[in-house]
This record gives structure tokens, sequence and C-alpha cells, in this order.
């Protein structure tokens, strides 16, 4: 039966909670202790439209898989909807609102974008405050996330020339899969957050030059969405947040590969939620800006209060702490045919186990720097493994992510034999800031540099990309002024 506002306000408290989303009432009470985010941010809601904090961080499906029937409660009467539509319409833009909307009727045209850099400064203005936060933030003091792109710095190229490059094809495969470049889209969480297509917009964006898009677990459109929108010739793969209770996992394993998803990369840096303050941060920053800088009074506050996860941290909490070698990959093995790879190696140790386990990848990622600071960067990591360790090489496809942010970067990562590269935030700064339009700009971007780089270094495919064309210096050059 219809519900009205009065009928909804009346549960407003832990022991009866309920929410409106989109027009519609549920009962998530019994839900409350199992919230990722913790119970607070829903009691916050109790009683009444919850639609807005919702919607931008959750998949359409997400209500359908996380309550029972019961629990869907119904949809609200004519005159609630009413009211909440008059609400809406009459509700007072906040400053950021205000500040983002004005930043993108001043985006600059697309021909004026060259670069990566280009892109993520568009992003940073018309992006909402908690988006730019969550996107861009790492953990601590952000070395991590800074020294990722900073190593790239440290290897300079052995160029040939005289060599023919007039036809150049920077053309691979992964996992025997094709790919115009040795690129991939890196997993990465709640690309609604930045724009109302989303992941789909990276989906789009990506078909026509046949680059491969590895989809979030944490995801903010449903992996159902985000295949629908693919192309017929095109390759998905899924970063799968293993969960901790094997059937929960095992039922979203079965979803992506009845979905058509081609590979899973199993994501083990993440554990447990990181220090990443900036997130944090960000709903006290907004209030600020809105209500004045608070100013502490004698005992307000505990001193040993949590400050709470920010978005990021809400999304891991519950997943697998007590994953080893011995049990989860030949757990994964058993339930699951497709390709398996092990995104988050931080070590050439473990590299060895992972090729030991017979995996068929490794993603040396240190998750963006946004999880253990002072992990090492990926093509440190990545360098480390062609010098100790080469026959590694021969026995799985190595990847690596972080900090890239030109081709040059890709391609010296392809000499020191990564398969391919990945890139995250890039992807979301793009889709954020123009939609699919972004991300085709980005991609071409990224062909410009790298066929560029290969025609400059004498190489005229792929497979000329070898290790002796890359030199590692103890010096940095001078940054540009």
């Amino acid at each position: 039966m219809p519900w009205s506002l009065q009928e909804v306000s009346q549960h407003s408290d832990s022991k009866s909670c309920w929410v409106i989303i989109d027009k519609k009432v549920y009962d998530v009470t019994n839900f409350l202790q199992e919230h990722p985010g913790g119970s607070s941010i829903i009691l916050k809601y109790a009683g009444r439209d919850a639609t807005s904090a919702y919607e931008p961080i959750h998949p359409s499906d997400a209500l359908e898989k996380n309550l029972e029937p019961s629990q869907h409660l119904g949809p609200l009467d004519n005159e609630a909807v009413h009211a909440l539509t008059k609400a809406e319409a009459l509700k007072k833009k906040t400053k950021d609102e205000i500040r983002s909307e004005q930043a993108m009727n001043k985006r600059p045209p697309l021909n004026r974008i060259i670069s990566l850099a280009d892109i993520e400064d568009v992003a940073k203005q018309v992006l909402s405050y908690r988006a730019w936060a969550y996107y861009c933030s790492a953990a601590d003091d952000e070395i991590s996330m800074q020294e990722n792109a900073r190593a790239f710095n440290r290897f300079f190229f052995n160029a040939r020339v005289m060599r023919p490059v007039s036809k150049c094809d920077p053309s691979t495969k992964i996992l025997g899969f094709e790919t115009t470049l040795p690129i991939f889209v890196s997993g990465a969480a709640l690309a609604k957050l930045g724009h109302p297509l989303g992941e789909v917009n990276i989906t789009k964006g990506c078909a026509p030059s046949k680059i491969i898009q590895m989809v979030s677990s944490n995801a903010s459109l449903s992996y159902a969405e985000i295949a629908a929108a693919s192309s017929p010739s095109q390759t998905l793969f899924f970063q799968l947040y293993k969960h901790k209770d094997d059937a929960t996992a095992l039922k979203r394993i079965r979803e992506v590969e009845q979905l058509g998803y081609k590979a899973i990369f199993l994501t083990v840096d993440a554990i447990v939620p990181s220090n990443r303050e900036r997130d944090v941060r960000s709903p006290w920053v907004l209030d600020d800006q809105e209500t004045g800088i608070k100013v502490y009074n004698d005992g307000e506050g505990a001193a040993d209060s949590d400050p709470g996860l920010g978005v990021a941290g809400a999304l891991i909490v519950n997943d697998d702490r007590d994953m080893t070698w011995e049990k989860t990959i030949p757990w994964l093995r058993s339930v699951t045919k497709l390709p398996i790879v092990i995104k988050g190696i931080q070590c050439v140790e473990d590299a060895i186990l992972a090729a030991e386990a017979n995996v068929d990848g490794i993603l040396l990622s240190n998750h963006g720097g946004r999880q253990l600071e002072y992990a090492l960067p990926p093509l440190e990591v990545l360098y480390r493994l062609r010098m100790q360790q080469q026959h590694i090489f021969n026995k799985l496809e190595v990847y690596i992510d972080g900090g890239v942010r030109r081709g040059t970067d890709v391609v010296k990562a392809v000499c020191l034999g990564a398969t391919a590269v990945g890139l995250g935030r890039p992807f979301l700064y793009a889709q954020s800031a123009y939609g699919e339009v972004g991300v085709r700009k980005l991609i071409s971007i990224l062909e410009r540099e790298i066929v560029t780089a290969m025609r400059l270094m004498g190489v005229a495919k792929i497979a000329e990309l070898t290790p002796d064309m890359v030199e590692r210096v103890n010096w940095h050059p001078v940054a540009k002024l």
C-alpha cells in the first residue's frame, strides 16, 4: 500500500528504521549493523528521504541484493510524492554545487585539452568537493601516491635511430584479448560521483579503441548495466574485492561470469580501510563552507572519538582479511574457469609466490598510493622483478598501475616487461569532466604519445620494446617551473 510521509517519519530510530529512496519506502532496521558504512549514516536519514545521499554511490540493484522482499515496503502515496518533488524544486543549492555548475560552464573546449594533466585540471574544477576528495585522496601524507608518478622520472630511454617507423602498431593482447594500446582501465569505484552516467561513460568511451575496462566490485552502476552498455566485441574484466563470506563472494563471481566478464582481478592490498584523511575531512569542509568554521568548546566531543571511514573506507569493511596463497587461490580456481590475476602485488617475493600459485597474471600496484603509505612505487617493483627474477615474465603476464600520466610512462613499463599498464584516476577525471567523449579524448592523447615515443625510439611494434631500451638513473630531472 502507498505510504504517507507522516507514517514513514514514525520509523526514525534503530528500533524501527525506514527510509525513502526514489519515492519508495524500505525497512532497513535489520540491515543497520550490516551496512558497510556503519549504521550512523543510515540513521541520519531515518524516517525521511535518503535519495540524494544514496543514489550517487549505490548501483541500481543494491537494494534488491541487500534487502529481503518483505523489506521493500512499497511506494509513497501521491501526496507524499508531490511534497518531495516540490521540496526538491525549492531546495537551495549549496555553495559547492554553485561553484561546480559555474566551473562546468567554463570548461575549455576539448581541442584545447592536450594532456592528461589538462583533463585532471578541469576535473578538479568541475567535480563536487566530495567527489574530488574521494578520487584524489591517498593514504596518510599521500607520499606513496606522489612517488608513484615520480618513479617514472628515474627511467630514461636508450633510443635507437635510423629504423623504419612510418608504420607503427601499438596494439597488443591482454590475457589473449585484443587491445589497440598496451593500457587498460584499472578498477576504480564510484564513477557516478563524478557524472550521472558513471562507469557507462568509460565503457562507451573505450569501445571504439577496444580498450579493456576492469570493473570494480564497488562500481556505482550495476555490473549488468555496465555489461549492457558494452559493444559485442568489447572486453570487460572484473575487480573482485573478496567478501569474508565465501558464499557472498561466489554469488558475485557467478553474476559476472553470466554477464560475460572475461577475467577476475583479485584485489589483495585493500583488506582494511586505510587512513585517507582528505576523504574523511570532506564533509567537515563542506559543513564549514555552508555554516561557518566551528570553534571548539570545552567538553565538546570525545578525545578518542572515531572520525569515521570516509567514502572509501566504508567500501571494504566486509572484505576477507584472512586470504592466503594456500587457501584463497585454490578456492578461487575451484569456483571459476576465468583467468585469475592478483591485483596488489608490492614486492618481488609475492610475485614469486603468485607464479608458484599458477595464476594467469599479476598487477603490481599499491592501490594508487591509497592503502599502505611508503609502499614501493609499482614501476620500481617492476624494475626489481626484471633484474632479480626475469623468468617470472615467462610464467605469467605482468601489469602495473599507479602514477601513469604520459604515454612515455606506458612505454617505459612495457620495456621493462609489463604486458600493459592500468590507469584509474585519469579515466574517472575524464568521464567526470567531459563524459564519454572525455574518455575517448584521453585514449587519443595516450595513443598519440605512445606512438610518438615508439617512433622516436626506433620501434614499430610492441614486441620491439625491450629492457635494454630503458635505463634507471640515480638522479631526478629538474621539474619545470
